[in-house]
């Protein structure tokens, strides 16, 4: 837990964020692989030989590889394209087979992540699919991790916690156990434009209208995942892509963390908040920064990348020129 003293200075109430990033994976979703994978060894799915697959916009793969290679098991990931060169590549790294397939498709198309995974399952003998948005073991983790640290570390003044909601796992989790502890506490999720989950929580309705491309890697979703707790979710907020770029780069620059970009959304959606006056004095906010920044060097902290996208208009460098 780290204290935020440059981006909210100016926003009334307290602010700190639990930085994920300092776990071995550089995510939040070590939690969630390494509960999962021995959950699934204690019910004896799991055995030698077994291969593990999965859908990934990269963090969750990233963790479960590494549990594999430590564990000796396969480990194959149907990675979706919008995640950056560099997780992909990462991924590679600890020896998990990547299939890169396309973002921009309906999740019941044969070529989507979640499409792909299960055919793999189907065709290879002696597999598990661990099916994070639909696995009731994500939700369980942070339930039994996320939330209680926040709670002891806080020392129970928490006011507020913002977390970003992909599979919904980390922000389930760890709002139920706090509002177990204190049932006034608010739990705001993070969304993004073109993802279905703030419609759905306010309405109950699927809405496909909703769904658009956007460039925001592990947050909102074109489904509505079971791993979502939306009654103990109490407000969500809506970001853009360029604002949180913009955010995720401010923390770095301000705050000496190398922060992901769903840490950006998350930032941002505080700061937008903010703006209809959501917080006041007495505020202790809790923002979880999902992952490290390293994730995303070919993208967000590429400036080439930005201008191409309309988030800068020209590339400033700060590097010198040699004399």
């Amino acid at each position: 837990m780290i204290r935020l003293n440059k981006v909210t200075k100016d926003f009334p109430g307290q602010y700190f964020t639990k930085f994920e990033a300092f776990n071995p994976g550089h995510s939040n979703k070590d939690r969630i692989a390494i509960h999962i994978i021995e959950e699934a060894e204690k019910s004896g799915l799991l055995k030698p030989g077994i291969t593990i697959i999965e859908t990934t916009s990269g963090n969750t793969g990233f963790s479960l590889a590494m549990v594999c290679q430590i564990k000796g098991y396969r480990c194959i990931l149907a990675v979706t394209s919008k995640s950056s060169k560099d997780k992909i590549e990462m991924l590679r790294s600890l020896g998990a087979k990547v299939y890169v397939c396309p973002a921009n498709v309906k999740a019941d198309d044969p070529r989507s992540y979640f499409q792909v995974a299960k055919r793999l399952h189907n065709e290879i003998k002696d597999s598990i699919y661990i099916n994070q948005y639909f696995n009731h073991l994500n939700t369980e983790a942070h339930y039994l991790t996320t939330g209680p640290e926040i709670w002891k570390q806080t020392e129970g003044k928490i006011t507020h916690l913002v977390a970003s909601s992909g599979t919904g796992g980390t922000i389930s989790g760890s709002a139920r156990y706090l509002k177990e502890q204190n049932p006034d506490i608010q739990i705001v999720g993070v969304d993004a434009y073109g993802s279905v989950l703030k419609k759905y929580h306010e309405t109950g309705e699927l809405d496909t209208n909703e769904i658009y491309p956007y460039r925001i890697e592990g947050l909102g979703k074109n489904l509505i995942p079971t791993a979502t707790d939306f009654d103990a979710i109490d407000h969500f907020e809506k970001v853009t892509d360029e604002d949180s770029a913009h955010s995720a780069r401010e923390i770095s620059q301000t705050e000496g963390m190398f922060v992901g970009y769903t840490s950006g959304a998350a930032l941002q959606a505080v700061k937008q908040l903010n703006e209809e006056h959501y917080f006041d004095s007495d505020s202790y906010v809790v923002i979880i920064f999902p992952d490290h920044g390293s994730k995303y060097v070919s993208k967000i902290y590429n400036e080439e990348w930005m201008v191409a996208q309309g988030f800068l208009d020209t590339v400033h460098s700060n590097t010198e020129n040699e004399v």
